[in-house]
């Protein structure tokens, strides 16, 4: 990836497809606005986002590579709307919706997801889902 560093608040253009792409790590924040973040994400196979909610934030994921299953419902026991998703699928996450999507391909799941507001502290990049996890800003 060119330029992993948060381009937030100020004007950004870039090939959101080779960005998506390109991009290693499970989470890496490419661009913070004051109402609006862009991230890219890249999940192995069998893993996953993890199952969370964000009760402020609307949410768009577009997959740019792979296959995975979408989970989404009103609680953390009830996932109710479940739909395979792949290359050029988008997901529409309301906010205080439960929701994961977890990997069922061969190959990494290269996404990317915008919240509004923003969700995590500008700059983010977690390496691996495991330092998502042990993050004190997240969740």
């Amino acid at each position: 990836m060119a330029d992993p560093t948060d381009q937030g608040r100020k004007p950004y253009v870039t090939d959101i497809e080779a960005a998506t792409l390109e991009n290693t790590n499970f989470r890496t924040t490419l661009w913070t606005g004051a109402h609006l973040q862009l991230t890219v994400m890249s999940i192995p196979p069998g893993g996953d986002i993890g199952l969370e909610v964000h009760e402020e934030n609307d949410q768009f994921l577009r997959v740019e590579q792979g296959r995975g299953r979408c989970e989404m419902g009103a609680s953390e026991g009830k996932l109710d709307f479940v739909e395979d998703v792949a290359d050029d699928d988008i997901i529409l996450v309301p906010a205080g919706t439960w929701h994961n999507v977890t990997n069922t391909g061969d190959d990494d799941l290269k996404l990317y997801a915008l919240y509004g507001p923003p969700d995590h502290a500008p700059g983010t990049i977690h390496p691996t889902q495991d330092d998502a996890e042990a993050d004190p800003h997240e969740h």
